[in-house]
This record gives structure tokens, sequence and C-alpha cells, in this order.
């Protein structure tokens, strides 16, 4: 992979969480700010950083790509440790009828949501899903976003499952942007499954992980565990055949009742539960104390009109809190990180720093990735992004607009808004 040797001198902020693990509880706000900071990236780690006076005259700047950001913000790039970019087809039409009142489950029964992605994700070829998935991830790039999370789960059969994961591979392999991938086969229950859930978690375990895992198409396996979907029995049985089976576990818990998912990702030691918006405050705790990343996804309950996670209890509770897109083709069509600012800070109670923590160094500890990104620190991926304002606090401040000027991935400039917003992809 192409790694780069950078030096960004004379920012206003420095902004990183030092560190190496989730930030959890107050530790959220543990922000630290070098004035006038300066950063330095060989061969694509952060290899030092602090007051430009004090890190500018050490390096020759002739070996290195040197940035002024006078006036500006440096922080770590982005990560949206929660996505669904590999699909096929739209539902713009069932937006409009949530718009007229009918509920996600009630449009799930009448064949629309999850299930209708998955017929359109079966027809399309994978040259056209490879295509429109580099289009969402040039776009993310934009938004400060250098590593993400992608899911299957449109499939719901072998084929179309491992189509899926090898797209987001082959994607992987020629963007700037680092794609995590997640086996996500029970998403929802096709119609021939109806009656028979039990039946297809079996049919997962036995033909689907074991194609999955033997070919390293993915790193975690995920579950939507939820009333009329899949329940926390058959949840535990997936996931935990998939961690035997050497993949981390991840789980859809307690969106849209309150069933016990939450419960069951501590119990498992899962590496994050998503969604939470009915998750109690036992399960809340529990995850607490077992670690497990409580990655919200606030852009999902505003486009679902539903009530938002409950972030300050959980930070509170000594949570570690990710903040994510759920970029998808249904409940979330969004890929706007400042839509995620405005909703973490506005609704959620989460203060600034908070938020920066959850779509940083915790966005990375949801994906098993806390050690080399997530923050500015010695030894980890030059993955930085420079705003264009001088102070963090516009974050959220600039409501619903994209501050980002520039994104460095393992030291190599691959988006410059400044230059006509370019978005560069290389093969790895």
């Amino acid at each position: 992979m192409k790694k780069g040797n950078i030096i960004i001198k004379n920012a206003n902020q420095l902004v990183t969480f030092h560190g190496y693990e989730a930030k959890a509880g107050k530790g959220m706000s543990d922000i630290s700010i070098i004035p006038n900071g300066a950063l330095v990236v060989t061969n694509g780690k952060i290899e030092a950083f602090g007051k430009t006076e004090d890190i500018i005259g050490k390096y020759d700047g002739e070996k290195y790509q040197v940035l002024d950001a006078v006036g500006k913000t440096v922080l770590p790039g982005f990560v949206d440790s929660h996505t669904h970019f590999v699909f096929g087809g739209y539902r713009a039409e069932e937006f409009s009828w949530r718009l007229k009142g009918m509920t996600y489950m009630e449009i799930m029964e009448r064949g629309g949501g999850i299930l209708n992605t998955v017929k359109a994700t079966k027809e399309e070829s994978k040259e056209a899903l490879f295509q429109k998935g580099v289009k969402l991830l040039n776009n993310m790039l934009a938004f400060g976003v250098t590593t993400l999370e992608g899911k299957s789960g449109y499939g719901l059969n072998l084929e179309t499952e491992i189509k899926q994961l090898e797209v987001m591979k082959e994607i992987d392999a020629v963007h700037s942007i680092d794609v995590v991938p997640t086996f996500l086969g029970a998403h929802a229950v096709p119609p021939e499954y109806k009656g028979r859930e039990d039946e297809m978690i079996e049919d997962i375990i036995r033909d689907v992980l074991p194609v999955v895992v033997d070919r390293g198409l993915a790193e975690f396996c995920d579950i939507f565990c939820e009333k009329k979907v899949f329940s926390v029995e058959q949840s535990r049985r997936l996931l935990s055949r998939a961690i035997g089976m050497g993949l981390k576990a991840k789980i859809h818990a307690d969106e849209i009742v309150q069933l016990g998912g939450a419960e069951l990702a501590a119990e498992l030691g899962a590496i994050s539960a998503d969604h939470l918006l009915q998750a109690s405050d036992k399960g809340i705790n529990a995850m607490a104390e077992k670690g497990v990343v409580a990655t919200l996804l606030p852009g999902t309950a505003f486009s679902l009109r539903e009530p938002y996670a409950k972030a300050r209890y959980m930070i509170d509770s000594n949570c570690a809190v990710a903040l994510a897109t759920d970029l998808n083709p249904g409940s979330c069509f969004t890929l706007s990180i400042p839509l995620i600012f405005s909703l973490a800070t506005l609704y959620m109670n989460m203060s600034t720093e908070e938020t920066i923590a959850a779509l940083t160094i915790n966005g990375a500890a949801a994906l098993g990735r806390a050690d080399t990104i997530g923050s500015i620190d010695i030894g980890k991926k030059g993955d930085i992004i420079i705003l264009e304002y001088p102070s963090y606090h516009y974050l959220p401040y600039h409501i619903g607009v994209n501050i980002v000027e520039k994104v460095i991935k393992d030291g190599v400039l691959v988006y410059d808004k400044l230059k006509g917003g370019e978005q560069f992809c290389w093969e790895k």
C-alpha cells in the first residue's frame, strides 16, 4: 500500500485523544489540544507531534510534503464504524411511505425494507455494486472518513452474501478508505424461512460461515437481534459459533423493542452493540462493565422519527460510546458526518469533545483498531484531517456543513477541497 511522508505545521489546534484503547465515561472528554501544532508522518506512520517550533527544525523538508495549517484545526481521521454501503437499488418510495405514517416494521411486513434491497442486490452485478460503492466512499472521504465498516446482509443466501463481501474486498484494495468487513447474513428473515428462523440460523452456521471464514472475507459476524427477526437465543447460537470460528462479534441490539440484546453483547464479550435505542439500564451497565462499545446511530433514529439512544446515561455509566452513520438504502440513506455531529450534540446531550471521541478513537475501538488509528499518537497510521476553521468547536457550530478541507491517509494527501475536491484512489 502506498505510504507517504508528510509534515503538517502551524495548526491553530492539533486535536487528539491520546491512547490505544476506547475512551469510556469521563475519558471521552479528555481531549488534548496543542496550539500552533505540528505533526510528522514518516512512511505512513505518525513519528512526531508537538508545537511547531519544537518539531519543524528536526526534519528535512525536502523528504516530506509540507502542509501549512495556519488558522486551521488538525484532527485524526473519522472512523465510521457501522455502514451498509454495498447494496443494490434504492428505496426512496419507502421513505415517502414513512412520511405518511407507516412504521419500519409495517414496511417490512409489506415486503419492503431489507427484503426489497435483498432482491435488488441479488440482481445487481458485482461491477455495478463496485462502482456504486466506490462513489459512496469518495463522498465519505470528503467528509473526513478514513476507515469504515461495511456489512453484508443484503443477500441472505450464500451466493449474494459472498458477492457483497467480495465487492468490499475489491474496493478496499483500490480505495484510500480502509474497509473493515462484517458478515451480516442474519439481517432479516426471507419468505422461505418465515417461521423457520432456527433452521435459517443452522443453515448459516453450516453452509455460509465456513465459506466466509475460509476465504477470509470478514472480521466480524453480526445479527439483527430483534422482535420478529432473530431472538436472543438464536443470536447467541450464531455469534457463539462465529466466535468459535475466529470472527469477532457485533450485534444489532434493542433497536425497536427492549429484547435483551445489550445484555447478550456483554455476555458474549462482543466488540460492539449497535443501535440500542431501547436498551435497558441493566444492559447498558453490563456493557460498560465488559468493555463493549455502544455504537449509536442517531441518523437512523432521526430518519425513522424514533427516540434517540440514551447517550448521556451511557457515558455517565462509564460506557465507551461510538457514533456512526448507518449508511444504508432504507432507514438511513446518509453519509453526512456533519448531520451526526448535530444530532449528537443538539439532541443526545453529548459534548463536542465526546462527539469527537465517538467518531475517532471509539469508532476505531468498535472495529478493533484503537491500537492503530483513531488518535494522534506515535506509531499510529497517518490518518489525519484538516478543518478549514481554527477550532474544533466549529464542527457542531457550522450546522450541517462539511468543514473538512484536506484528508491525509497513511501520510498521503488523498482529498483537497481547495483543488476542486478531487478524491484520490490507489492500489494498496
